[in-house]
């Protein structure tokens, strides 16, 4: 296989919105998206569910965790052909850069094995022993989405999973990782907190577009308190792990279903808003992508308070579901061919590096 051919690589991610796994192929030389392939989904039972939660923050004991993991991908990525290698990126279990590091759940050797494929994972654990954040990893995909999209002016990559990232792109350096190409951070809590919210009243797993939310009133005494967490005003680039903000439950406590979901709503909306206040330049469009994009309430908070468009990633022909299981297809390759997958502007590693181990089966000519 030439060093520098097109290859397909088939991505998965599970994210801290616990729902499940998103898998997608992609086609790419590690540098330009050349074709985007198949895709699926395995959601997880109420009983995966409760799994994972129970083993969020935790940093051992959690085999049980961790199988279900691994079988998951397996299931889902089984039904895929012709990938010639996996970007496995496993569960985030915790995430504590500065401390502990990061931990994902999930051994991509087993999963070698089980699918005869190579699998790169443990993409974060480099990034942070060089003093990165070890967060986000999207971003030069995003570059190279840019890209694809013919974009010609900076715009912003807003992912509204569990926890909210921003990516700001100028299409027109040569490079992802050279200076003034791209800067990307956590922008605050997504859909974590109002997930929880809905789970522990309602039993349900999600304000379905926002509906809850919109029959409520904004608390904007709590919004004033939140928007001066000392978090917004650290310069990027930073990371959050998916509990960080649980402050927020205790603040909504008092108020009814619909004015908490209003109140954690307009709070996405509002970290986002602090978020672009560190971007380079402002960008001639937001694109959103993750769950959070079909939260109509959401997506209209950010209308209202952003000056620029503001669309799901659906408006230039992204998949907003696959995005970032794309990504790590994406950075799989890039992996593989030696090329950085972060860099001091996306999460302040000491310089441009490429994480990742690649775990071959047994017999494997890659």
């Amino acid at each position: 296989m030439l060093k520098d051919q097109p290859i397909w690589a088939l991505g998965a991610m599970s994210g801290t919105s616990l729902d499940g796994v998103d898998a997608a192929m992609l086609r790419t030389d590690g540098t330009r998206i050349l074709e985007f392939g198949k895709f699926g989904y395995r959601s997880y039972s109420e009983g995966d569910k409760a799994i994972l939660q129970a083993a969020l923050g935790k940093w051992d004991d959690v085999e049980q965790a961790a199988e279900l993991i691994e079988t998951a991908h397996a299931e889902l990525l089984a039904t895929f052909q012709d990938a010639d290698i996996i970007g496995f990126h496993g569960q985030t279990l915790a995430h504590d850069p500065r401390d502990r590091g990061t931990f994902q759940a999930g051994d991509g050797a087993i999963l070698a094995e089980v699918l005869g494929v190579p699998v790169v994972w443990d993409f974060r654990s480099a990034d942070v022993k060089l003093g990165g954040e070890g967060a986000p990893l999207a971003p030069f995909f995003h570059f190279a989405c840019a890209r694809w999209i013919g974009a010609r002016e900076p715009v912003c990559f807003l992912n509204l999973g569990g926890v909210g990232n921003l990516t700001w792109v100028n299409p027109n350096a040569d490079l992802p990782e050279e200076e003034g190409a791209i800067l990307a951070f956590d922008t605050g809590p997504a859909n974590a907190p109002l997930n929880d919210l809905m789970a522990k009243r309602l039993g349900k797993s999600r304000d379905q577009g926002g509906m809850l939310a919109a029959s409520g009133n904004v608390s904007e005494a709590i919004l004033n308190t939140f928007v001066e967490a000392p978090y917004f005003f650290k310069r990027p680039p930073k990371s959050l792990d998916r509990n960080d903000f649980e402050f927020l439950q205790d603040l909504v406590t008092e108020l009814s279903d619909a004015d908490a979901a209003a109140t954690l709503t307009a709070a996405i909306a509002a970290s986002v808003v602090k978020g672009l206040e560190h971007c380079p330049t402002p960008p001639s469009r937001v694109l959103v992508t993750g769950g959070g994009r079909h939260n109509t309430t959401l997506m209209t908070m950010l209308a209202a308070a952003i000056s620029c468009p503001v669309e799901p990633v659906e408006a230039v022909g992204l998949n907003g579901d696959m995005l970032e299981a794309q990504a790590f297809a994406y950075l799989a390759v890039r992996v593989l061919r030696g090329l950085p997958t972060s860099c001091p502007a996306t999460t302040g590693v000491s310089a441009a590096i490429g994480g990742g181990v690649i775990s071959r089966p047994t017999g494997a000519a890659l």
